[in-house]
C-alpha cells in the first residue's frame, strides 16, 4: 500500500511535526509505504489553488500511483467545507482513498467504491471544523475589542514603542525563507501565502534579497 501524508497548521507559531510523527508511526504499524509527506503552515480556510501543498499533492498522487492520502484529522485537509469536499471528490474520481486517522475513516471501500456513510460523516465533520474556526475568530475579536476598550478607558498606550525596530541581522535570521523566495523572484502574494508573513513585512525584506 503506497500512501502520502498531508499535515497542516494554521500559523508560523504552530508545529506540524507532531502530526507527521504520529502518522508515520501509524503507517509503519499497518505496513503502509509512505511515498511522500506534504506539509504547510497556512490557513485551512484558503482556497485550494492558494495552498501549494494541496496542489503539489494532487499532481504527485496522479503521477506516482498512490493508493491513500492520510491525515490525522479532517481539519488538516481544510476548514473550508466546500474546498475540502472538492479535494475528496478529486481523490474519489482517481480511486484514491482518504484515510482520517482520528476517526479511522476511509472514503473508499475495499473495492475502491465511494463509501456513502463516510462521505456524510466527512461533510458533517468539515462543517463542525468550519464552525469551530468561526467561533475561535469571534472569541479572538471579542477579546481584542474588550482589551482595546480597557486600554482606552485607562489611558494605556497600545502597540510597540515608537522607537522599536528590529536590527538587520534579526530580520535576516527571522525571515530566511521569505528572503530566499524573494531572491527566486516569487511574488509578494505567493510568498505571503506560503509563509504566512504579511505582504507589508515582506516588502521590507526586499533590500536583503538584492
Amino acid at each position: 500500500m503506497k500512501v502520502v501524508i498531508l499535515a497542516r497548521v494554521s500559523t508560523d507559531k504552530q508545529l506540524y511535526e507532531r502530526q507527521v510523527v504520529e502518522m508515520e508511526q501509524y503507517c509503519k504499524s499497518v505496513g503502509w509505504d509512505v511515498a511522500k509527506i506534504f506539509t504547510n503552515k497556512v490557513s485551512g480556510a484558503k482556497k485550494n489553488e492558494d495552498r501549494p501543498e494541496i496542489m503539489e499533492m494532487l499532481a504527485y498522487i496522479e503521477e506516482n500511483k498512490i493508493d491513500k492520502v492520510c491525515v490525522l484529522e479532517i481539519s488538516r485537509l481544510g476548514r473550508n467545507t466546500l474546498e475540502a469536499l472538492k479535494v475528496i471528490e478529486l481523490l474519489n474520481e482517481k480511486k484514491i482513498c482518504l484515510f482520517i486517522k482520528n476517526y479511522n475513516l476511509e472514503t473508499l471501500d475495499a473495492k475502491s467504491n465511494v463509501n456513502p456513510i463516510t462521505s456524510l460523516i466527512c461533510t458533517i465533520l468539515l462543517e463542525i471544523s468550519s464552525m469551530e474556526r468561526h467561533t475561535i475568530i469571534d472569541r479572538m475579536s471579542s477579546g481584542r475589542d474588550q482589551y482595546i476598550a480597557k486600554c482606552r478607558k485607562e489611558g494605556i498606550k497600545m502597540g510597540r514603542p515608537s522607537t522599536y525596530r528590529k536590527s538587520d541581522d534579526t530580520m535576516r535570521e527571522q525571515y530566511k525563507k521569505e528572503i530566499s523566495l524573494l531572491k527566486q523572484g516569487m511574488s509578494l502574494r505567493n510568498i505571503s501565502i506560503i509563509t504566512g508573513t504579511s505582504i507589508m513585512t515582506i516588502r521590507k525584506l526586499y533590500k536583503f534579497a538584492q
